[in-house]
């Protein structure tokens, strides 16, 4: 099996049962069943359940935020509704099947006190993602520092959603966060 076929399908169990079941949960054993590639050629692409986890979180951090942005980029509306349409993303996200909150948040309660790996790359995506909410904060014509304010609203989202089981929390996040945000003048009103 080509290197980069095995890894994928690693990768793909790992990030089911990581995220599913939790990481200090599933050893990889399991992993291995559930990928189909031997025990040796698992330890070959990753020589520690380690690697692996950070592999995972380092998969998981590209997709999650790229599918962020492609959403927000197919939002053809003004710049503060670009803002408004990441939340839109977030309930979509927490009603998908299996929706367990977010992995970041996850690993770094299972591990981030004793995997440094873990812990950064946790705040690595947790410090992109407010940069990326800032960015369009910043295109809203806001202050950056609501960006911060907007991220701290989705963070919130994110495990009030994991906690409740409910997508309620991303309506009500993005109703605080339409607060923080200039209002777009109405077309022909003076200002």
């Amino acid at each position: 099996m080509e290197t980069e076929a095995a890894r994928t399908l690693v990768l793909d169990a790992a990030e089911e049962l990581f995220y599913g079941r939790g990481i200090q949960a599933v050893g990889m054993d399991a992993v291995r069943s559930a990928s189909g590639v031997t025990l040796r050629r698992l330890y070959q692409l990753f020589p520690s359940k380690g690697a692996l986890v950070e592999a995972y979180l380092l998969r998981r951090d590209a997709r999650w935020r790229g599918s962020l942005a492609a959403y927000v980029d197919a939002v053809d509306a003004p710049p503060r509704e670009r803002v408004l349409a990441v939340f839109d993303w977030l309930r979509a996200w927490f009603e998908e099947p299996g929706f367990r909150g977010c992995a970041f948040i996850n690993s770094f309660g299972e591990l981030g006190a004793t995997s440094p790996e873990v812990a950064l790359a946790a705040r690595r995506h947790k410090e992109e993602f407010r940069r990326y909410v800032t960015a369009l904060v910043i295109e809203a014509d806001a202050p950056a520092s609501t960006g911060a304010h907007v991220a701290l609203l989705a963070e919130g989202a994110m495990v009030t959603a994991a906690l409740t089981g409910s997508s309620a929390p991303a309506r009500e996040a993005r109703e605080a966060a339409a607060l923080l945000l200039p209002q777009v003048p109405a077309q022909g009103s003076r200002l």
